[in-house]
């Protein structure tokens, strides 16, 4: 199978068009399958890189036993010190046989030994939970099939423009080539920002919240889905500023309309945000803020590309009035 270059002054038939578009289907299918693959293979590493925006007491789902040994480790601890008191003090003493302070301390070090088996953290179970029978194996399916898709997405994007490509004009491909090669790397980013700067404070704050009154179970399907279906979200949403230099190269917008609209923007990424995974107040915040950030990096971006628009039409009017001249 081999694509062949295809220029925007080639005249093509419907089936042209659709064998391209076969063969740019068979090669996401192929991407898929390849990534699923080897998703699959790696799909502890995942899923602990998953987990690891979880808070403690939610790894286990046991946060209130944890409490409990937590305490019967103090009480141990402390008993263990009495004993070896009560055990010392009674050497020598007349009337008290000899064998009382050696099992005073022998049932020191039993307790001093119960204290230590207790875990005191919750390191042992960082694993949320699964119910019923294969819900293990159904769950990291669903894992590898979103991880698949989540690093292929930006070679499907690459396909969808370079299969729309040849139908732009020279002028239409200056903005359409760095709009190709600027999604997939816009993608990544929005991935990456969410997996570090959203999850590990969305899902503190939502595991924590009411946590002394309430034993948090977190299923691991749900909570999986969470996670992925967010990084997906977000890294699509960031490519608003390519989304907002198409619509001005089609004359649509211009830097001033997203200028004098800003108002109105903010209330759109709110309504987007809220529309996203996770309703809480931290989680949309850290989903707005960098939405925020991004349309005002449109408005830059849009300014700087009508300037230099400007600047090339006044340079080709003037080479043309010289050569009239």
């Amino acid at each position: 199978m081999k694509l062949a270059p295809i220029g925007h002054e080639d005249q093509l038939s419907i089936i042209d068009h659709l064998d391209e578009l076969r063969s740019r289907l068979i090669i996401c299918a192929a991407a898929l399958v390849v990534a699923f693959c080897v998703c699959f293979w790696q799909n502890h590493a995942l899923i602990d890189a998953l987990n690891r925006a979880l808070p403690p007491a939610a790894k286990t789902g046991l946060g209130a036993q944890q409490r409990v040994n937590n305490d019967l480790a103090s009480f141990f601890a402390d008993f263990q010190k009495q004993l070896s008191v009560a055990g010392s003090g009674l050497h020598g003493v007349s009337g008290v046989p000899a064998s009382v302070p050696s099992s005073l301390e022998r049932a020191a070090r039993d307790a001093g030994h119960i204290s230590k088996l207790l875990p005191k953290d919750a390191s042992a179970q960082e694993k949320p939970i699964t119910i019923g029978v294969g819900e293990s194996f159904t769950t990291t399916l669903l894992v590898v099939g979103y991880f698949a898709l989540l690093f292929t997405l930006p070679l499907l994007l690459y396909q969808l423009y370079a299969f729309v490509l040849p139908a732009l004009s020279r002028e239409e491909r200056r903005v359409a080539v760095p709009t190709m090669v600027a999604a997939p790397f816009l993608f990544v980013v929005g991935v990456v920002f969410t997996y570090f700067a959203i999850l590990p404070p969305a899902v503190h704050f939502l595991q924590g919240y009411n946590s002394q009154d309430f034993q948090n179970l977190l299923q691991a399907n749900a909570y999986y889905k969470f996670e992925v279906i967010l990084m997906l979200a977000v890294g699509l949403l960031f490519q608003v500023p390519l989304l907002l230099l198409g619509l001005q190269k089609m004359g649509i917008i211009t830097a001033s309309t997203l200028t004098l609209n800003w108002r109105y923007a903010i209330v759109i990424i709110a309504i987007i945000a809220a529309a996203l995974p996770g309703v809480d107040p931290v989680t949309m915040v850290l989903e707005t803020v960098p939405l925020i950030l991004l349309y005002a990096a449109s408005i830059v971006l849009l300014q700087w590309v009508e300037r230099r628009d400007r600047k090339r039409d006044l340079t080709s009017a003037g080479g043309g009035g010289s050569g009239a001249v």
